[in-house]
């Protein structure tokens, strides 16, 4: 079973935090249960500042099974979540975590993150979170 990190926790795991997320994460690196996409790749390797580092991430999400690139489909449904969200007064703050959020409901992909408007979203889809202990 796969599961998508978003680059809230990614970020936490790069800069040394210990909590559940980052350690789940650890567990599931070590398990071969750690897929990518490619939004997530980009939102995290755009915020490293040293050249070292970067191509250490790089090469450490390069290592890793990714999902296939968006297609129109994939980026048509994000489109209609961020819609019917709004409709129903909820704004999302990053049209990228409703593509995100639509590529683990389209795959049937667990999402473990550290931003509340995860949260928004299952709430009003069927998006699988993993939820701390």
């Amino acid at each position: 079973m796969y599961r998508i990190f978003d680059t809230s926790v990614w970020i936490g795991y790069f800069n040394g935090v210990k909590d559940q997320r980052t350690d789940f994460l650890d567990y599931c690196l070590e398990k071969d249960q750690v897929c990518m996409i490619g939004i997530i790749v980009l939102e995290v390797l755009q915020g490293v500042k040293i050249d070292s580092e970067y191509d250490s991430i790089k090469s450490h999400f390069k290592s890793l099974p990714s999902l296939p690139a968006p297609t129109f489909e994939l980026y048509d449904g994000a489109a209609q979540l961020y819609r019917a969200l709004r409709k129903k007064g909820i704004t999302i703050r990053k049209a990228n975590d409703c593509l995100i959020a639509h590529y683990c409901v389209h795959f049937d992909i667990e999402l473990c993150h550290n931003d509340i408007d995860f949260d928004h979203i299952a709430e009003n889809t069927s998006l699988r979170i993993w939820k701390p202990f």
